[in-house]
């Protein structure tokens, strides 16, 4: 397989900053921040590339040329946070920081009530009982939803701190809802390990499949 000059520069410089990453299980080290660097470089750069073509070249530049003045609005609030840099002219960037704060706050009371509450509670509402469409009851689910109910009250019984956590009710009811949210925090611990392994095995596969063929052609081996 032959290579083209700009893919071997490419592959080289891929395996070259995965090696830097993996040389901080030896211990903080300047290729190691090199890696780090430039990944947070070229980040910032990608995202101010993506806030210019699809936030600032949409809603600010189009606009101004098609002659809409509404546009200068969010243009001098976006250059009033440059006055941010100096310390001197900085309470200037208060406004826009203010107008921005207040908008993100008005708009997340929104979405968070209706995701993080209006869809998890309704979401909470299962069937104690679970029927097919055709008929005949779902014993699996009927399971599973017995027992996220379960989970869900004695999780909510764990959080209750207005009566002492005793007696059947209370006492039993908050020593399981602490086996549930361990359950729960574990598995989301176990999904984070898992995606982190998934990103690994992505670099191994890397320099099996792509790096070390690229060397084996330029050595004309394999």
């Amino acid at each position: 397989m032959e290579y083209q000059l700009n893919e071997i520069v490419g592959l080289w410089i891929s395996g070259f900053l995965t090696l830097c990453v993996f040389s901080f299980l030896l211990g903080d080290n300047p290729f190691y921040k090199l890696a780090e660097h430039i990944y947070v470089g070229v980040s910032a750069g990608y995202w101010m590339c993506v806030g210019y073509w699809g936030t600032i070249k949409p809603e600010i530049v189009d606009p101004l040329r098609a002659g809409k003045l509404l546009a200068l609005i969010p243009l001098i609030l976006g250059i009033m946070l440059l006055f941010q840099l100096s310390p001197k002219t900085a309470w200037v960037a208060r406004w826009p920081l203010c107008f921005l704060v207040g908008m993100y706050a008005g708009l997340q009371i929104v979405f968070t009530m209706d995701s993080m509450i209006i869809e998890q509670v309704s979401a909470s509402f299962k069937p104690l009982v679970a029927f097919y469409p055709a008929g005949g009851v779902d014993i699996a689910t009927t399971i599973v939803n017995w027992i996220l109910v379960f989970g869900l009250l004695t999780g909510m019984i764990y959080f209750y701190f207005s009566v002492p956590h005793k007696g059947l009710v209370f006492g039993t009811g908050a020593r399981i809802g602490i086996w549930v949210l361990m359950i729960a925090l574990g598995a989301s611990f176990g999904y984070t390990v898992m995606a982190r392994i998934s990103l690994l095995i992505g670099r191994v596969l890397f320099f099996r499949d792509e790096f070390w063929p690229m060397i084996q052609a330029i050595l004309g081996v394999g």
